[in-house]
């Protein structure tokens, strides 16, 4: 075993198994591998994570208060599905909390966090091309995450955290109908803002990226694509 994976198992080690669990459901939730509508037992999350019944409990209960999945009774949760208000409520707050975070951060970022996030935006590149809907999921979420950090902003974080888990389940399905070609990428636009240290034009890029990504979800659920569908 090589020192960096030992030192990966130690750091993993030292965090509280309520926080692992708590993390990989809130993965689950955030990258769509829990379906909007798809309904899950707290039995069935003990088999995926391996974890006892005390962990999941407390990682239901966080993930509940955040918006991301909603208890039913038995012993069952949901992943919400959204509906036309929603939606509404979730473009309007992100056009505002996530285009601050950008012009907050094209204020403070640095030439080597540029290099960072192109990096992530060169990744994203790759995913789309091969029409790998994980990868660019993953990579997409990479990017605005480690664009927002940069401001520095705790708040307006922990509130596009919580605006992330409740449409991103639905993102995985419609990137599952649309394919990766056609998704929504204002992060060059960003980048180039970013560069020029021009806040409202990254400000404006996010936005951009915002509202075109919420409108596929909005296009989707609309035309009854399985946004509504329950899995169960």
């Amino acid at each position: 075993m090589g020192q960096d994976t030992e030192q990966n198992s130690e750091n993993a080690a030292r965090v509280p198994v309520h926080q692992q669990v708590y993390a990989q459901l809130r993965e689950a939730v955030l990258f769509g591998d829990l379906a909007p509508g798809q309904a899950v037992t707290i039995q069935g999350l003990i088999e995926r994570t391996g974890a006892g019944m005390t962990p999941i409990r407390e990682a239901i209960r966080r993930l509940t208060s955040e918006g991301a999945l909603e208890f039913r009774g038995n012993r069952r949760v949901v992943v919400p599905l959204l509906t036309e208000d929603v939606i509404d409520d979730l473009i309007f707050l992100r056009e505002s909390v996530e285009s601050r975070l950008a012009m907050q951060a094209a204020e403070k970022i640095t030439p080597s966090e540029i290099m960072t996030l192109e990096g992530i935006d060169a990744k994203l590149d790759e995913a789309i091309l091969r029409g790998d809907v994980a990868a660019y999921l993953k990579q997409n979420y990479a990017f605005h995450a480690g664009l927002y950090a940069i401001a520095k902003a705790p708040i307006l974080m922990d509130v596009a955290n919580s605006l992330w888990l409740r449409f991103g389940p639905s993102m995985r399905m419609v990137c599952g109908r649309m394919g990766t070609q056609s998704l929504p990428d204002n992060h060059k636009s960003a980048l180039d803002a970013l560069h020029k240290k021009d806040a409202q034009a990254a400000g404006n890029a996010l936005r951009e990226d915002v509202v075109q990504g919420m409108e596929q979800i909005r296009a989707a659920l609309l035309d009854g694509s399985g946004l509504s569908d329950v899995i169960d």
